[in-house]
């Protein structure tokens, strides 16, 4: 059963930078896709960034293009979010989730929650202006 744990979520003003980490476990071969959600109070969870496992590259929301970056270790067991020139809008808490899928990219990944398999308990991220 794979487990996946969410660290690094906190508080900073405006302009900030985060750096959220999601350590996978108890699996023979990482899900090759491991994105990361988040959700606001009232609104839908929505993903935010994705990466496929090995060279399947990087998927991104518009909203954070060009501030956030997702990576995943040599090892392919961690996976960060850096988060950059953050905004009070992208307060929420935020969620690792992984999925098999056999596409080779990460424009495959699904979008929608209910498509996870794997999720983490999240980690709260709140930006002040």
């Amino acid at each position: 059963q794979v487990q996946l744990v969410e660290s690094g979520g906190g508080s900073v003003q405006a302009g900030g930078s985060l750096r959220l980490s999601c350590v996978a476990s108890g699996y023979t071969y990482r899900p090759n896709c491991m994105v990361w959600f988040r959700q606001a109070p009232g609104k839908e969870r929505e993903a935010v960034a994705g990466i496929y496992r090995g060279r399947g590259g990087t998927v991104y929301v518009d909203s954070v293009k060009g501030r956030f970056t997702i990576a995943q270790d040599s090892a392919e067991n961690t996976v960060h979010l850096q988060m950059n020139s953050l905004k009070p809008e992208d307060t929420a808490m935020y969620y690792c989730a992984a999925a098999e899928r056999y596409c080779g990219t990460a424009s495959c990944c699904p979008r929608l929650w209910a498509e996870y398999q794997y999720r983490g308990q999240g980690t709260q991220v709140t930006v002040s202006s």
